[in-house]
């Protein structure tokens, strides 16, 4: 076990200085260490911290009075932002902090997870918040930040706001005080996207490298995953990448939302990392509640997953765009890569006896695909379902082939 490490928390400590250092107080009495930073720009800290906003607001490149005469409240506040990230990250490198805790609402979240969000995956991060019931991806993006909900406003200290922030302080020293040496891993290093409509695909291919000797990491195509998935391609030393679920893609041009940018399915053809593609999942865009996608989709076949989930139908010509797409990254990549589409089907929706069925949508995907690609041997056309064995396997070999390639 690792020696405890010092905590730092970050507060606008003049409307939250009271709740910091009830949080600063709670982690002292089990051994914790706490470094107090003061991202607030108008009124006075409440109590003493370690360190003070004009040297937050200077580390950012400005004066406190600058950041105060900027007129505009989320400016200022990025200005701060900037300072805080900074010393988090020198704070961090110096080995003097081995987590951070903040605690707000919108305006203190944004600070305090853009902190978060600065240093490496695996470092302790809590945020105590009134924004934690949202949709909090703005906040969190891919990081590892675990968001509690503090339930009412962060505004002084009583019977309720004693009880969520104790538990922030405890989750955040109960991490920091049990951290452990994880061994690096000697394993070659494997991809695989998929969604839960794609599972027994991925499952199959999962078991089958792992089974060989490679560590598999897997990412829940939600727009998020994809998104991981592509910044840690460049981080990480890759041996082959899977892009088993490609619908991110089309939720980023066309609406839904499972949105991953305008970049997703790029990094592993622009790093030269051998790469299989299949267009599961594209037969669909995922959007919310099921008055919600009639209002946005009108007029489309759609089918209700569960309460806060709706897939649509994407359309033939949708469907087009998206062959284009995929044609043109691979057109332009310079290392291995193939293409492998089953015509029985994208996903689980897609099928004889699913909700979704589209054999138009797949054929039409097809026919542009085929024009499109400079090099069609690349392309492998089964008449199979995606989530048939037969096609998994096909996938293996082919992923096989092109790390035979690299």
């Amino acid at each position: 076990m690792n020696s405890t490490k010092n905590i730092l928390i970050v507060a606008t400590m003049d409307t939250k200085g009271q709740e910091a250092a009830f949080m600063k107080g709670c982690l002292e009495k089990i051994g914790i260490p706490v470094t107090l930073l003061d991202a607030g720009i108008m009124g006075k800290s409440a109590i003493s911290v370690d360190i003070r906003r004009e040297q937050v607001a200077e580390t950012g490149g400005k004066s406190l009075d600058d950041v105060r005469n900027i007129g505009h409240e989320g400016m200022a506040l990025n200005a701060m932002a900037v300072g805080a990230v900074r010393i988090a990250e020198d704070l961090y490198g110096k080995g003097r902090i081995g987590g951070v805790l903040s605690l707000g609402g919108s305006m203190g979240t944004t600070i305090g997870t853009a902190v978060m969000r600065a240093l490496p995956l695996g470092v302790p991060k809590v945020m105590v918040t009134t924004m934690a019931s949202r949709d909090t991806r703005a906040f969190v993006g891919t990081s590892d930040i675990l968001m509690l909900h503090a339930v009412c406003d962060l505004m002084g200290l009583n019977r309720i706001t004693r009880k969520i922030l104790h538990n922030g302080a405890a989750a955040i020293g109960g991490m920091v005080a049990n951290t452990f040496d994880i061994p690096a891993s000697e394993k070659p290093l494997m991809f695989l996207s998929t969604l839960g409509t794609t599972e027994f695909c991925a499952q199959r291919i999962r078991r089958h490298f792992e089974g060989t000797g490679k560590e598999v990491v897997l990412f829940h195509t939600v727009g998020s995953g994809g998104q991981a998935m592509e910044e840690m391609i460049y981080q990480e030393n890759l041996t082959v990448v899977v892009d088993l679920s490609l619908h991110e893609l089309s939720d980023h041009r066309f609406g839904g939302d499972y949105d991953a940018g305008p970049a997703r399915g790029t990094a592993a053809l622009q790093k030269e990392i051998p790469t299989v593609f299949v267009p599961g999942n594209i037969d669909f865009l995922v959007t919310g509640p099921v008055k919600s996608a009639k209002r946005r989709f009108p007029g489309r076949p759609y089918h209700q997953h569960n309460a806060a989930i709706t897939a649509v139908n994407t359309s033939g010509e949708e469907m087009e765009i998206l062959a284009q797409l995929l044609a043109d990254n691979c057109n332009e990549a310079k290392g291995p890569w193939r293409i492998l589409v089953p015509m029985g089907g994208f996903s689980a929706f897609d099928s004889e006896k699913g909700p979704l069925p589209d054999p138009e949508g797949r054929q039409r995907f097809l026919n542009k695909l085929q024009g499109a690609l400079i090099d069609r041997s690349m392309l492998q056309v089964m008449d199979c379902h995606i989530n048939d064995p037969e096609f998994a396997d096909a996938v293996i070999a082919a992923a096989i082939q092109v790390m035979e390639l690299a």
